[in-house]
């Protein structure tokens, strides 16, 4: 869904007013600066969970390793 190619309303009224004072070019611009800014939390909350999950991976291996030993 997010490498989806489809044109995306990504803007609120007053982003969608002045994108459409601004030109087609410009406000294609604005467009991919919303949506950078709106996958950024999303990117940095996936790399949290992701380093929370490999560090709990790693002690449940610890903790089968001293159970077994």
């Amino acid at each position: 869904m997010l490498f989806s190619v489809q044109q995306a309303a990504a803007q609120c009224a007053v982003c969608t007013k002045t994108a459409q004072q601004l030109g087609e070019k410009p406000a294609a611009g604005m467009n991919s600066g919303i949506i950078y800014l709106m996958l950024m939390p999303f990117a940095i909350v996936g790399f949290i969970g992701y380093r929370w999950w490999k560090g709990n991976k790693k002690i449940e291996e610890q903790e089968s390793l001293q159970q077994r030993g």
